[in-house]
C-alpha cells in the first residue's frame, strides 16, 4: 500500500468541494462540504455512545439502514445538537442536496459539526448549495476544500489518499477526518 495525492476524490467517482455558506461568522473559513459519489455505494457507520447524540446522527443511521449511500453532505459550525427541530433541519440539508444532485435524500448522509444547543437555520446552506454542488470536482483542491470545510478547531486538515492491489486490481481509498483533542467523552465529536 503507498499514499497517494487526491484525499476523498482519489478513489474512482468520487467528486467534492468545501465552500463558505454563512453558519459561521468568519467568511475566510469554509463551512459546508459535499462529498458525492456517482453511483450508490457502500455505507455504514460507527456512531457515538455518548448518551447525547445530533440530529444528523439519527437521520444517518435511517437513510444507511439499508447500507448504501451516495452524498455525505456536512456543515461546521453548529452541532445540530440539543435542537427542537434538529431532524427537520437535517433532513432540510438532505433535500437540499437532492434538489440540487437529483439524487434521492434518503441516500445523503448527514453530519454537522460545531457549537452544540444553537439554533441551525437552512437558510445559508441553502443559499450555498448550488455552488457547493457546481463546483463538486475530482481534484485534489476540491478534496482539500471539503477537509478544511468540516474543521472547527483542528488545526491542520486531516486527509489521506492510499492505493493499494487487490486481486491484480488497482484499487484507491480516500478519506478525510475532523477531531481534535475532544474526541471524549464516548466518540463525540469525530466525522
Amino acid at each position: 500500500m503507498k499514499t497517494i495525492s487526491g484525499g476523498v476524490t482519489a478513489a474512482k467517482g468520487f467528486t467534492a468541494n468545501g465552500v463558505h455558506c454563512g453558519i459561521r461568522k468568519n467568511r475566510t473559513k469554509r463551512d459546508l462540504a459535499l462529498i458525492f459519489s456517482e453511483v450508490k455505494a457502500n455505507a455504514a457507520a460507527v456512531y457515538t455512545t455518548n448518551l447525547v447524540k445530533g440530529a444528523p446522527l439519527t437521520v444517518t443511521k435511517n437513510h444507511i439502514a439499508n447500507g448504501y449511500a451516495q452524498a455525505v453532505i456536512c456543515n461546521s459550525g453548529n452541532a445540530n445538537t440539543c435542537n427542537a427541530n434538529g431532524i427537520e433541519i437535517a433532513e432540510g440539508m438532505c433535500a437540499l442536496v437532492e434538489r440540487e444532485t437529483g439524487i434521492k435524500a434518503n441516500n445523503v448522509v448527514v453530519a454537522s459539526t460545531g457549537v452544540i444547543g444553537q439554533p441551525l437555520s437552512l437558510e445559508p446552506i441553502d443559499l450555498g448549495m448550488k455552488a457547493l454542488c457546481e463546483g463538486l470536482d475530482n481534484s485534489e483542491d476540491a478534496a482539500n476544500a471539503a477537509a478544511e470545510a468540516i474543521m472547527t478547531t483542528d488545526t491542520v486538515k486531516k486527509e489521506v489518499a492510499v492505493e493499494f492491489e487487490c486481486g491484480g486490481v488497482t484499487c484507491r481509498m480516500g478519506g478525510i477526518a475532523k477531531g481534535s483533542g475532544m474526541i471524549h467523552p464516548d466518540m463525540a465529536t469525530m466525522l
